[in-house]
């Protein structure tokens, strides 16, 4: 495919819009490469990367190895990714410790979207369709429902963690960064990525090309051979995570950073929402969430004793901002094709 720089700056973009994504824990880089039209590229690049490309190398050279690989396609697009994901976690810890309910409102919108525009890739409904997509719906909402593991702040444990999450990170409908949350490794992370300890950075990113090479390959196999049951599962996990990124929160459990305890969120205050109750006191680090439900807006403002504001007009503006998103990546998307 021949492609001019104002292309591979597209492909950036697409890039730094996935790594923003991944960032957040509950939202989907995938997604953001499915709607953006460089899907199925993505897909087929990675699983490209096997002997034979290498065999290439020795035989014909760098560039028929480069050509081979489809380098600047993948250059440009980890650029993008990683310049975002870098610098957007420090962004996403600040607007997730700040103003939740707000970031959360225009993920839920955005998310909304990639149903619809994900169902509507699906190019024939059966019963079998229908079953995955409930079945992907039941498997996503249980994984939302789950708590968090203990923060595990072992190096190697980041090599296991960044494997299992990249696998995520390349799903339409599943986050990295959730699974992150799930594996209690989140916080380390962003606390290497904030601290520039290259090590830890180091040993992530080569368990995540171990998990992204390993698993672009089952996913090509399956997008080949089950491409509307595949989709309808995907779907399926889209639409059972708008429990997690529901933006009205209570928190039902917390674990005490310094101990590693897990407390009843009651028994630390009489707030109902831990974001709240760190925002009213500014102190961001000695409780972590473990458990928490969805309320109403209503129910947001009473549980914390009507001191904190539901926010709703701006939450559902934000929500259609985030909706009216992911039409506007997809028309980008199809003009670039």
């Amino acid at each position: 495919m021949q492609r001019r720089l104002k292309d591979y700056l597209l492909i950036s973009l697409k890039g730094m819009a996935m790594g923003a994504a991944d960032a957040v824990p509950g939202v989907s880089g995938g997604t953001i490469a499915f709607i953006s039209g460089i899907y199925e590229e993505l897909i087929a690049t990675i699983s490209g990367v096997n002997l034979s490309l290498f065999k290439t190398l020795k035989s014909e050279g760098v560039s028929a190895f480069w050509k081979q690989l489809n380098g600047n396609f993948l250059l440009a697009l980890l650029t993008g990714i990683v310049i975002s994901f870098v610098s957007f976690m420090r962004l996403a810890k600040y607007l997730l410790e700040h103003h939740p309910v707000l970031i959360w409102s225009f993920f839920f919108g955005l998310i909304i979207a990639s149903i619809l525009f994900i169902g509507k890739q699906i190019t024939k409904w059966s019963v079998v369709t229908i079953v995955a997509v409930i079945i992907g719906a039941v498997t996503a909402f249980y994984l939302t429902s789950l708590p968090s593991l203990a923060s595990n702040s072992s190096s190697y444990f980041l090599l296991i963690a960044g494997a299992i999450a990249i696998c995520a990170m390349i799903l339409p409908g599943i986050s990295g960064s959730f699974i992150l949350v799930i594996l209690g490794a989140y916080k380390t992370l962003s606390d290497a990525f904030h601290d520039f300890d290259i090590k830890k950075i180091a040993l992530f990113g080569t368990g995540a090309v171990i998990g992204l090479l390993s698993f672009s390959h089952v996913l090509k196999w399956l997008f080949k051979n089950y491409h509307n049951t595949t989709l309808a599962i995907l779907t399926g996990f889209i639409l059972g995570s708008l429990n997690k990124v529901w933006p009205w929160k209570k928190t039902v459990s917390v674990m005490v950073e310094e101990t590693g305890k897990v407390v009843p969120f009651n028994t630390v205050t009489d707030f109902g929402t831990l974001s709240f109750y760190q925002k009213t006191t500014n102190d961001f680090e000695t409780y972590k969430t473990v458990l928490e439900q969805s309320v109403y807006p209503l129910n947001y403002s009473e549980i914390n004793n009507y001191l904190a504001q539901p926010q709703t007009t701006l939450a559902i503006g934000l929500m259609v901002a985030g909706f009216l998103t992911i039409f506007i990546l997809e028309k980008v998307g199809n003009k670039a094709k």
